[in-house]
């Protein structure tokens, strides 16, 4: 099982003055120390699980960007892009662009999006949850034949692409992964059997079901299911000294026992680095064999 950190929150003690040194000392401890993959979110106002709308939030793309230059061998994610706040072209652009320049690191992490009052504060148009999915498969299709170099003109219900240049493209060969994120059963699941090389579920009392529905929706379309990378959300907290290892791991081993590849979330208290420092020291290997 590989380890995945995703940075939820960008509310340090030193506030935006410090924010640039603050992140990049995260991220660098996270490469350092052997996390596979560092994660942002993609939202514009912080969403209330982790705090108030009000409290800082950094663009995804800009910020892995910036990660990128400070790291050197973490995969890099967006858990998940919402598919309506950037048009799929410019999506693939901004995708194929991280991956070349970060050496190949790039993942699309995907969904539907959710967070209409962020959508409807700034302005961006917030389509009924049905046109959200259409508008996420049209563009898996267009990233898939982007990152490709298929110039054919794109023609869907709801994007019309005259010439779909992508140079230069992906370092990572056909395309950086897919990474679709959300547990829907009827379409997340089905478009991650039909698209996606990678899912993202929640660590809930429903994640067997969910991953026997995703086998479900393979054998309907013909994938094999063990190509599929699944992830699982998961919020670390091994306490400021490393005193809750011992559960960390065992809930990390009852999630490889259902056949999650990798477990991605917060680390709490990443700030002061030293619990990043304890998963790499003493769970990253633990678990490396599961």
């Amino acid at each position: 099982m590989k380890i995945g950190v995703q940075i939820p929150s960008f509310t340090y003690p030193g506030g935006p003055a410090t924010l640039g040194t603050d992140l990049a000392a995260i991220a660098r401890t996270a490469d350092e120390v052997g996390f596979d993959t560092i994660a942002v979110m993609d939202h514009f106002f912080q969403i209330h699980v982790v705090g108030p709308p009000e409290q800082d939030m950094l663009e995804a793309y800009t910020t892995l960007g910036y990660l990128a230059g400070v790291t050197n061998r973490a995969r890099l994610l967006v858990l998940v892009t919402g598919t309506v706040y950037r048009h799929p072209a410019v999506l693939t652009k901004i995708i194929s662009t991280l991956d070349v320049l970060s050496g190949g690191r790039a993942w699309l992490g995907i969904g539907a999006a959710w967070n209409e009052d962020e959508s409807r504060g700034l302005g961006i148009p917030f389509p009924p949850v049905a046109e959200r999915f259409e508008r996420l498969e049209e563009t898996l299709r267009i990233y898939l034949q982007m990152c490709a170099g298929d110039e054919t003109p794109f023609t869907g219900k709801h994007y019309h692409l005259e010439r779909p240049l992508n140079r230069p493209l992906p370092l990572t060969r056909p395309h950086p992964p897919i990474m679709i994120g959300g547990g829907g059963e009827k379409k997340t699941l089905r478009l991650v059997a039909q698209y996606a090389d990678a899912c993202n579920l929640f660590n809930g009392p429903d994640l067997e079901r969910k991953l026997e529905i995703l086998r479900q929706h393979c054998d309907a379309v013909g994938r094999d299911y063990n190509e599929i990378h699944k992830t699982a959300y998961y919020r670390f907290d091994v306490g400021t000294q490393g005193e809750k290892v011992g559960s960390t791991v065992a809930e990390l081993e009852r999630l490889g026992k259902l056949g999650i590849d990798m477990a991605i979330g917060q680390v709490v208290d990443a700030h002061p680095l030293t619990p990043l420092e304890v998963i790499g020291r003493d769970i990253i290997p633990a678990v490396a064999d599961l």
